[in-house]
């Protein structure tokens, strides 16, 4: 006589799936084996889960890897979700068969020791890091299961490294400037001249497009709104131009389609290349980055007067407030601010009067 089977268990393609009413509640998934006795002993073993759940409140064990794909599922629409799922993918090898509830700095410890042995930086590996105190946060204060528990009683503390390799701001003197900028090739000379007098990002300004730039009426003149997607903190932002700023645009108004920056036709890929890298050789700033022009930007602001709020959103901050919706005043008034640092400029510098010639023609505007 054949063997009887448990109830509950029915064959598919060869394969034991449940199929059974438990506690009310209909129980339908595969238990991923061919064989009988295997599935009867997977049915068991979720059997006895669900009922410690349901009269003891125990959670079942959960592998951060099943966090890890319910989150990437779930973020299908953000930005980063590309970066994000590059550092789970390394991550996995460390903790993806580790329960969830036993992921915390002494596990990860493997994953930041190789990491560093392979040169990242801190900052590199903080990223990670951030991605699995966001998940672990998520499975102990939103992701519910059927019995409504939450994936994790508490989130463990994960602990960001201390960041001792970065480098401090160095932003550039007017001398300094003239001198890396005379070095530079015009198209990244301008991209340069740009930068400098907008706080834009590296690839806000290599990303630059016509579509971007919005009439002004009120006040004559244009502002370029970057959509979110462009924009590191993901919020929309505005651009105002100062006079040095507005007379780079106007000069390369009409030669290219969509992209502002081109160089042989093709738009930038990276303001830090190897002509950037010369360059800052030949001046003796070999420590300059591209990044410095936007904190030379701010740093000049303040040392003009220019309030914290309006540097905020002259500097494309995360601020709260509505920044894609100015009134004319409010704009006004950013330009002005913006204005500040032509005045300096000039003043400070006059041969970056000169300079602003050879980069973006004989009628650069002078303060």
């Amino acid at each position: 006589m054949g063997r009887t089977r448990t109830a509950g268990l029915c064959r598919r393609n060869g394969v034991w799936h449940i199929d059974k009413q438990v506690r009310g509640r209909r129980l339908c998934e595969s238990t991923g084996t061919r064989d009988l006795a295997e599935a009867e002993q997977y049915l068991t073993r979720r059997l006895e889960a669900i009922r410690q759940a349901v009269v003891y409140g125990v959670r079942p064990d959960r592998t951060f890897r099943a966090a890890a794909t319910r989150y990437l599922n779930e973020s299908q629409h953000k930005r980063r979700v590309a970066d994000e799922a590059t550092h789970l993918k390394q991550l996995d090898p460390f903790i993806g068969d580790v329960p969830l509830a036993s992921v915390h700095m002494g596990t990860l410890r493997p994953f930041v020791d190789a990491r560093r042995a392979q040169g990242l930086k801190t900052k590199s590996i903080n990223l990670a890091l951030g991605v699995v105190r966001h998940i672990l946060n998520l499975a102990a204060s939103e992701w519910l299961d059927e019995h409504h528990l939450t994936w994790l009683a508490t989130a463990p503390k994960i602990k960001l490294l201390k960041v001792e390799d970065a480098r401090a701001p160095y932003p550039l003197s007017w001398d300094e400037q003239t001198r890396l900028f005379g070095e530079l090739p015009p198209h990244l000379a301008r991209m340069a001249l740009f930068k400098v007098n907008t706080g834009c990002r590296d690839q806000e300004v290599c990303g630059l497009q016509w579509a971007w730039e919005v009439a002004v009426p009120e006040l004559a003149t244009t502002v370029f709104i970057i959509p979110g997607r462009h924009v590191k903190n993901g919020e929309e932002r505005v651009v105002v131009l100062n006079r040095v700023a507005r007379h780079v645009i106007e000069t390369l108004r009409g030669t290219h389609a969509e992209y502002v920056f081109t160089y042989q036709g093709k738009p930038v890929a990276a303001m830090n290349n190897t002509a950037w890298q010369a360059a800052r050789r030949r001046a003796g700033l070999p420590q300059v980055r591209v990044h410095d022009l936007k904190h030379t930007f701010g740093r000049r602001l303040r040392a003009a007067g220019v309030s914290f709020e309006d540097r905020q959103d002259l500097l494309g901050h995360k601020s709260g407030r509505i920044t894609t919706h100015y009134s004319a005043a409010e704009l006004a008034s950013l330009i002005a601010a913006a204005e500040t640092v032509c005045g300096q400029e000039s003043r400070k510098s006059p041969a970056l009067v000169l300079l602003k010639q050879r980069v973006v023609g004989s009628g650069s505007p002078t303060a």
